[in-house]
């Protein structure tokens, strides 16, 4: 599949994005690259593969591995808020701006 210059004028209308005249060419030799790319995926023979609903599908006895919830960096609300303004209670008061 390979677009035109009509083509990419109307997708940057639709996306509402004002790409120069000048830059057509360059965006559409772009676009036309990632076009390329997924129709080699498609060229792909799939038959048999069975389609996973997230990379780290349960099925293929796969986990994300996470590392534990700890705290790593030290405490410096004092610091960061012996500049501010005004605070109470550990919050930063700013001026209200809504009635």
């Amino acid at each position: 599949m390979s677009l035109s210059h009509d083509d990419v004028a109307r997708i940057a209308r639709l996306a509402r994005i004002d790409i120069p005249a000048a830059e057509t060419g360059e965006v559409l030799q772009q676009l036309n690259r990632v076009l390329g790319l997924v129709d080699e995926l498609r060229a792909v023979d799939t038959t048999g593969v069975e389609p996973m609903a997230h990379a780290l599908d349960a099925r293929g006895g796969m986990a994300q591995r996470l590392r534990p919830d700890e705290a790593t960096e030290p405490d410096r609300r004092e610091a960061y808020q012996a500049v501010a303004p005004e605070v109470a209670d550990g919050l930063y008061l700013v001026p209200r701006v809504l009635e």
